[in-house]
């Protein structure tokens, strides 16, 4: 947590250091924005964390990613480091790499239930939602062995995502993750949970239950147990609701909160620049911020995305599939004096395996279990449809630099390949190489 008066955190290896906290709503704290305003600096680094973290894990992940920094810029360059802060959560059974001391995460053996610490944060995420949570909590302890039950439990994860307040008419953006059957869908997410590897999966190798679990056409396609057996992907169902409200709410903050208060700072400090860099959903609130960036304004020098958890087409003129559209950010990185750098790991099984289900759309004809590549992740396989734009490997872009403007897509997989399920390597992002790409983006380097 940010000692705001101070100007940099309590635990926080580098200064000036200041946190900018915003609410779901994207209003910022006026406090908070006070403290990044007097930061003495030539270059802010300003740092979005994504959905796996509270306020502490946000605070000790910008502790870890800034230590480098100041060994690695010019003598010309006076760095300030910003975190920002938003209503994110995290699941307790998800560990990122380095951080998590033992006895932290959730006891392995709880399955489908959930873990008081989880509950807890589902509580402060959904705080007017409290008797819902407490009969979705009871649902995943018992696994009753019935449809009806799992018919009562899709209604109420249906409630807590918001999707039956959503307009008729904008109906079809709602992913088929929250209006297909809810048993094919907790029988789909069961079986990504296998591919992810999850612990206490049927089907995951060593696992009782997994010859059950193996199907004529692989293992995990037919999830063993009855019903009972697939209480793992209604946990899975809870956890994509959260991330689905997460989505919306980080393209709000970015928009609403950090772009305009960047766009106020830039007005008064017109020689700060501005490097903007993302972790997880905290990529879509820095990049859906330079939708306030004005027309010609160059205050924005680089932005880096690390496994970012939106859609690859995001800055398309024109979508594969559909000619008639763009993606929700076209054209938004030439509002960038510099790049903007995808890093993207084949080892994120959040966004391998569980983001396109959650992205998929209602009535898609490839249905769950098909692989359409209109739902991948930026953070997946990098920046798709921009012609021009640069892939390269991460030993190319620190030896060679990246593009001084326009997209570029690194292929970070050799750091960024550590981590467990049900998420992967989607939080493994401490690494001096990736601070070396911010620095080279920037060209802040010696």
């Amino acid at each position: 947590m940010a000692d705001i008066g101070g100007g940099f955190g309590i635990g926080i290896g580098v200064r000036p250091y200041a946190e900018l906290t915003f609410d779901s709503e994207g209003d910022v704290d006026r406090v908070t924005q006070g403290a990044v305003s007097r930061m003495e600096a030539t270059d802010l680094l300003v740092f979005a964390h994504g959905w796996n973290s509270d306020r502490s894990t946000a605070t000790r992940l910008y502790d870890r990613f800034f230590a480098p920094f100041e060994g690695l810029v010019g003598s010309g360059v006076r760095l300030g480091y910003v975190g920002v802060v938003w209503p994110a959560m995290r699941f307790s059974d998800e560990p990122i790499p380095d951080f998590d001391a033992p006895g932290v995460l959730a006891e392995p053996g709880l399955g489908s239930a959930l873990d008081p610490l989880t509950r807890r944060a589902l509580g402060e995420f959904w705080p007017e939602r409290r008797a819902e949570l407490d009969r979705v909590a009871e649902l995943l302890a018992e696994q009753p062995d019935s449809a009806a039950a799992f018919i009562e439990f899709g209604a109420l994860v249906r409630e807590l995502a918001g999707v039956d307040a959503v307009p008729a008419a904008v109906a079809p953006a709602v992913p088929a993750i929250f209006t297909d059957d809810v048993l094919e869908v907790c029988r789909a997410l069961s079986v990504a949970l296998v591919r992810a590897g999850a612990p206490g999966t049927p089907g995951t190798p060593g696992t009782p239950g997994a010859a059950a679990a193996a199907g004529p056409d692989g293992p995990g396609l037919t999830v063993g147990g009855g019903l009972r057996g697939l209480w793992g992907g209604a946990k899975e169902l809870l956890r994509q609701a959260t991330y689905y409200k997460m989505k919306k709410r980080a393209g709000v903050v970015g928009e609403r909160g950090l772009g305009p208060v960047l766009a106020q700072l830039a007005a008064v400090r017109p020689a700060l620049r501005f490097h903007l860099i993302g972790h997880s959903f905290g990529a879509r609130v820095v990049s859906f911020s330079l939708r306030a960036v004005p027309d010609r304004a160059r205050y924005v020098k680089s932005v880096t995305l690390l496994q970012g958890a939106f859609s690859h087409y995001a800055f398309a003129d024109r979508l594969p599939h559909d000619k008639g559209n763009g993606g929700a950010l076209r054209g938004l990185h030439h509002r960038v004096d510099g790049p903007v750098v995808a890093c993207h790991s084949a080892h994120d099984s959040a966004l391998k395996v569980f983001y396109p289900l959650a992205s998929r759309m209602a009535g898609d004809s490839a249905g769950l279990l098909g692989f359409d590549e209109r739902w991948g992740a930026i953070g997946h396989d990098g920046v798709q449809a921009v012609p021009g734009a640069p892939r390269l490997s991460l030993d190319t872009a620190l030896r060679e630099g990246v593009p001084t403007a326009g997209c570029v897509s690194v292929d970070a997989g050799s750091v960024v390949r550590r981590g467990g399920a049900p998420s992967g390597a989607h939080s493994d992002i401490c690494h001096e190489e990736l601070a070396r790409v911010v620095v080279a983006a920037g060209r802040m380097g010696r």
